[in-house]
């Protein structure tokens, strides 16, 4: 009965991590994306919407279910010395066996200019 109830655990986590770990590594790929946007974006004259475009269209690379309207993006100052603000929030929804859910990932970057 022990061995029985053990494999079941095995199971039950392998099909967790299994199901779980695609949303999240894809979440922390698109964070280090925004990450990398703000800081080439802060030197650059590109504009809010431009920026938004790029990270939309990295995200649908990504599989992120996400829209153009929730990508914020906030340029502060002139270039190389203000600041590019992105966020992102959007929902992932996983079909565990049994237990539907949906996973809320808010992904953010901010790179202020040297100056």
């Amino acid at each position: 009965m022990k061995m029985v109830f053990g494999i079941l655990i095995i199971l039950g986590s392998v099909i967790l991590i299994a199901t779980l770990a695609p949303p999240y590594f894809s979440n922390y790929q698109f964070q280090d994306t925004l990450k990398t946007e703000s800081q080439m974006t802060t030197y650059t004259t590109k504009t809010e919407d431009v920026i938004r475009d790029e990270v939309f269209k990295k995200a649908q690379e990504m599989d992120i279910p996400i829209t153009r309207e929730q990508i914020k993006v906030v340029r502060n100052g002139v270039v190389g010395t203000g600041s590019v603000d992105i966020e992102a929030s959007y929902i992932v929804h996983v079909n565990l066996p049994g237990y539907p859910m949906d996973l809320h990932f808010d992904a953010s970057a901010r790179n202020k200019g040297v100056f």
